[in-house]
């Protein structure tokens, strides 16, 4: 009894069966208890230690999952023998660990930021209480590599109805995110393709697989410049055409044509769409979808539930040309589904029901008031800001008057506490811009603090208010 008598430490947060645990543990692995010994009983310990018979029943459970002790019925725990492992002296640690921080704005106009408080909690919390039950036990297996069907047809429909898009679940594959779907986009492209990106564009596009295999495509007021396309040997194209990242162009109805026409020319030519944000237009209509254009089959369809739901659900999906598609299940058919499939019923049952159409009515208006107010702020009190982009989105970009350069305007920003993001952060290769230019995303900003914001951040870079 001798051996075990470890000091409990009752006011700690610690367990008590955890204590035991490591006492016992580290006793054996010290010596302080030779192999074979017998371990006290349960109640004898438990009375010797004034604890409770299911503490030491808790901590001799683990010590024999871990194979230090072993059972023997009716007699009681023995220690084990067990391997002893070298001793490697570890060198003493020279300069600290740093951990990061996260750095606190008081207003952060990332374009990415969506409104959190809109979010309909109620509802979602009521289809997640009713999809994690017993009845849902399959949902534990692995599922489609392509994703949920039930999630599959209900995006086919939302497509054809919001965005003029035909087609059946079976081209649709779902993942997490753009940043995980690209890379199984342009394995299916092949090695040797040749990709051309917007610039600026969107800026994780070169990071994924294509550093030194990017050509930089100049956009302008009707986006991507086609001609400059047709000048390269390019055969794939990446595009946002509904409202072009970050600048906001939209791809005129010419270019549309021009693009899907030099796409047509040749087999091995393909336009990735990145429909990211085409839920959220504020003057005129709806911008078709490309994808809805083609006729040859040249049009892979990509987007995500990021702005119009939330950026940590991590939902994703392509829609894939028929023809690609026997290469795709050749290439992927070893592949899991990297969504959990309880998230997508739970988006499906969402979608199913209506409620997915009801929110982004909601946060369509909740964010045109907010656009609004954010170009009238910028024509009422600063007419020398130049505003471009203001037509969809959830940002716009802003050109300011002033001799500084963006990283000097950046870093004043960050001293006021306000984050501020450059589009030079999104060029593949150098433009000459007449001033500095900024995104000035408005999504996460409250709508009372959008005014506030703008004239700390003019106020801090010394821009005076100007009534017109």
């Amino acid at each position: 009894m001798d051996m075990l008598m470890f000091t409990l430490d009752k006011n700690t947060a610690k367990p008590l069966y955890e204590q035991l645990y490591i006492g016992i543990k580290d006793a054996i692995i010290h010596k302080q208890i030779e192999v074979g010994t017998k371990l006290p009983s349960k109640k004898k310990l438990a009375d010797f230690l004034n604890i409770s018979q299911t503490t030491i029943e808790i901590a001799y459970t683990q010590l024999m999952a871990e194979g230090y002790v072993g059972s023997k019925p009716r007699i009681g725990f023995f220690v084990e023998e067990i391997d002893e492992l070298p001793y490697i002296e570890k060198e003493p640690l020279t300069m600290p660990i740093e951990m990061a921080k996260n750095k606190t704005y008081q207003f952060d106009f990332h374009p990415g930021k969506i409104d959190t408080d809109s979010f309909p909690f109620s509802i979602w919390r009521k289809y997640a209480k009713n999809l994690y039950d017993q009845s849902s036990k399959e949902l534990l297996q692995i599922g489609d590599p392509q994703g949920e069907l039930a999630l599959r047809a209900e995006i086919s429909n939302y497509l054809y109805q919001s965005r003029g898009i035909t087609c059946k679940p079976e081209q649709i594959v779902i993942g997490s995110g753009t940043e995980q779907l690209l890379p199984m986009i342009l394995r299916l492209l092949g090695d040797n393709s040749k990709f051309a990106l917007e610039n600026p564009g969107y800026s994780a596009i070169p990071r994924i697989q294509l550093e030194n295999r990017a050509l930089p495509i100049p956009v302008d007021d009707d986006g991507l410049m086609v001609d400059e396309l047709e000048r390269t040997n390019a055969n794939i194209v990446y595009i946002t055409p509904s409202h072009q990242f970050p600048t906001g162009a939209v791809l005129s109805a010419t270019r549309r044509t021009q693009l899907l026409n030099w796409a047509a020319k040749d087999e091995n030519r393909y336009i990735i769409e990145d429909d990211y944000d085409s839920e959220f237009r504020y003057k005129g209509k709806p911008i078709p979808a490309l994808q809805g254009m083609d006729q040859n089959n040249k049009v892979i369809y990509l987007s995500t539930f990021t702005k119009s739901l939330m950026p940590s659900l991590r939902v994703a999906y392509f829609v894939l040309p028929l023809p690609l598609l026997p290469k795709y299940k050749q290439l992927f058919n070893f592949y899991s589904a990297t969504v959990p499939r309880f998230d997508q019923h739970l988006l499906a049952d969402f979608m199913r029901d209506g409620y997915f159409s009801k929110h982004l009515n909601r946060m369509r208006n909740i964010y045109r008031k907010k656009h609004e107010k954010l170009t009238e702020v910028f024509e009422t009190y600063y007419p020398l800001v130049s505003i471009t982009g203001d037509k969809a989105g959830m940002h716009i970009l802003i050109s300011v008057p002033l001799a500084k350069s963006e990283g000097e305007l950046k870093e004043i920003a960050e001293k006021n506490k306000i984050a501020i993001y450059p589009v030079s952060d999104y060029l593949l290769s150098p433009i000459e811009l007449k001033f500095p230019t900024f995104l000035l995303g408005f999504g996460g900003i409250p709508l009372h603090q959008i005014e506030k914001g703008i004239h700390q951040l003019m106020k801090c870079w010394g821009i005076s208010k100007s009534l017109r």
